[in-house]
């Protein structure tokens, strides 16, 4: 039986492996000490019970967790978890990445901010991140390569039927997601297929946006996750999305993705 203190252990073990909280991630530093129950608390159920769990490598768990912070704009948090990424050996032009990806589903000012403030960090820490070559292509290939992204990514499948009422609607919104979302932005260099694969579904969880994790689901199992590491991928967002956008992802889960 796992007892409270072994969730303790395992939560210290990961927390001084990421070296979570040794560059100062506020100004005035929250001291979760000084409240009653707090510090064992987090120690206990967000690092030992979740970030130690087997299943899902450590780098996807960090990838997921700045997916959500970025898309929710939980700033003050997201200062802390660059730094710990960072430490992890997770490259600065891999966290800019990150955020440029998850704008396609929470925003472009979310991008912005977020860009600003890993900016601030690695200047902080004398870091520069590598500059990416993004070759530019014309409108019509960005349309056809994202076409046949979502092809490869999510079948022909229309689940829940939203697809088929915007381009009934609105032709163009979905064209201009395939042109610049699955077009442009998955096939940035500097993060593989599979981390935007687990950006995405993170980034969508958080949002609570269920016809599109419907859609998106199966395509972890595509680009090469087992259903259990999907599932883990979930479950990492759990401490930071909140319990009901968790639940609600893995209930959609286990009808797109049976066993």
């Amino acid at each position: 039986m796992t007892t409270r203190e072994d969730l303790r252990r395992r939560g210290l073990e990961i927390t001084e492996r990421m070296g979570h909280g040794t560059n100062p991630p506020r100004p005035r530093p929250l001291s979760l000490r000084s409240i009653p129950g707090m510090h064992h608390f987090t120690t206990e159920s967000i690092f030992g019970a979740v970030w130690a769990r087997p299943g899902l490598d450590i780098r996807y768990r960090m990838l997921a967790t700045l997916s959500v912070l970025t898309s929710l704009q939980r700033l003050a948090q997201l200062r802390a978890y660059i730094n710990s990424a960072l430490n992890l050996g997770i490259g600065a032009e891999e966290i800019q990445e990150v955020f440029i990806h998850c704008a396609i589903h929470s925003g472009f000012p979310t991008a912005v901010n977020s860009l600003e403030l890993a900016r601030e960090i690695f200047d902080q820490r004398d870091l520069q991140p590598r500059l990416l070559e993004v070759p530019e292509v014309s409108l019509d290939e960005l349309e056809a390569r994202g076409r046949k992204l979502r092809a490869e990514l999510m079948g022909e499948d229309d689940a829940g039927g939203y697809v088929s009422a915007v381009d009934a609607a609105i032709p163009d919104l979905r064209r201009l997601l395939l042109q610049y979302g699955l077009g442009e932005v998955f096939h940035r260099p500097g993060l593989d297929m599979k981390s935007r694969v687990v950006c995405t579904i993170a980034s969508l969880t958080s949002l609570s946006a269920g016809p599109q994790l419907r859609n998106l689901l199966p395509a972890g199992v595509r680009v090469g996750f087992s259903r259990d590491e999907v599932l883990e991928i979930l479950m990492q967002t759990a401490p930071y999305a909140g319990f009901p956008a968790a639940f609600n992802a893995v209930t959609i889960a286990a009808e797109v993705l049976p066993e």
